[in-house]
Formats: structure tokens, C-alpha cells, sequence
């Protein structure tokens, strides 16, 4: 049986990919190119990965999440500051923050986490970080080529965005091909509150 590889994601409306398009366009001189960019078109933030499902798992995650979600009223969120994984010193992800209502988020995140394990997900062992992912660094990526990208990220500086208001979360399908990843909606689930 083919697999799907899967996530549940929050999507990102265009205002803010735009604010991604142009922050993306001042990380990426031509001196950097260990550097792999991520197309702003398919930046999303990224709740909890699934990895490889079964196509008969997709109801029930869906009824998952949708429970999980239940309490949770649309978020105003916005983009912040630059930053880096594991820090700016060696960097291998260059990544903006999420700012906003980031307390609901991390209490949505929590409870999808819960929620899943009973359909046979891990819990999550690092805390989540709401971060949307600009570049990672290629493995063969020196010391000082390293060293030099975390300086241009701690000079560059985000403008941010405009809170956006997040209504929906979806499960999303990734498909990987020779030029990159292909992502595809499964399902929305609306964030409806009360």
C-alpha cells in the first residue's frame, strides 16, 4: 500500500509569504551558496510531522485533530525576528520566529501532540518553537562558511508583519521530488473556539 507522507501544518496567506519573498531576497548573496533557500510559496509553520501514513490513518487523524482543536479560537500571528538552529555561531537552519498569540499556538500544538498517540505518534521531545524555515545549510558547509551566514542573519534585520488572523490548520501531504518538495492539502480543520 502506498504511504503518505504527511504533516499538520498552518498555512500561510500571501501577505505574509510576500514578507518571506523579500527577507529571503536579502539573505541570499551570491557568496552563500551552501546555502539551500526554501521557495516562500511553500513556507508554512510546521505544528507536528506525521512521516510516512497509511492512507486508511487519514480519518482518523483527522478526527484527532479536530477534537484537539476544539477549544481554540482563531490566532493573530506574525512573523519576527531572524534566528538560527542550533544558534548563529553554526548554524544548519535559518529560520524567522512567530510572534503573536503564541500561547494558544504552543497549547494547540501540546494537544494535537496528545492526541495522536493514541493512533501510534510519538510525542514530540523537543519543545516547540514556532518557527517558519527560510534556508538549511548543506552538510558540507565549512566552519566560516557557517560563522558567515550567522553574521549576515544577526545583521540582517526582519521587518516583520502584520498580525494575521489563523483560522484553519491543515494536514498536509509532502511529496518529495528531484526539485524539491510538492505539498498538497488533505484536509482543513477550522479553529472555531468555545
Amino acid at each position: 500500500m502506498e504511504k503518505i507522507r504527511a504533516f499538520i501544518a498552518i498555512e500561510l496567506p500571501d501577505p505574509v509569504k510576500d514578507s518571506l519573498s523579500s527577507l529571503e531576497d536579502r539573505l541570499r548573496p551570491a557568496e552563500h551558496p551552501y546555502v539551500k533557500w526554501v521557495d516562500p510559496q511553500g513556507i508554512h509553520l510546521t505544528l507536528k510531522f506525521l512521516g510516512n501514513i497509511a492512507p486508511d490513518q487519514v480519518p482518523r487523524i483527522i478526527e484527532a485533530i479536530t477534537l484537539a482543536s476544539q477549544g481554540t479560537s482563531p490566532l493573530k500571528l506574525q512573523i519576527g525576528g531572524l534566528g538560527a538552529f542550533p544558534n548563529l555561531q553554526r548554524p544548519r537552519v535559518i529560520w524567522v520566529a512567530v510572534t503573536g498569540e503564541v500561547d494558544p499556538l504552543i497549547a494547540l500544538q501540546r494537544g494535537m501532540d496528545q492526541a495522536l498517540v493514541p493512533l501510534g505518534f510519538a510525542i514530540e521531545r523537543r519543545p516547540f518553537s514556532p518557527h517558519l524555515t527560510l534556508g538549511r545549510l548543506r552538510e558540507r558547509a565549512s566552519l566560516v562558511e557557517r560563522n558567515s551566514i550567522g553574521k549576515l542573519v544577526m545583521a540582517t534585520k526582519s521587518e516583520g508583519s502584520p498580525a494575521q488572523e489563523v483560522k484553519q490548520i491543515s494536514l498536509m501531504r509532502s511529496t518529495l521530488t528531484p526539485s524539491g518538495a510538492i505539498y498538497s492539502r488533505l484536509a482543513s480543520i477550522e479553529l472555531k473556539g468555545g
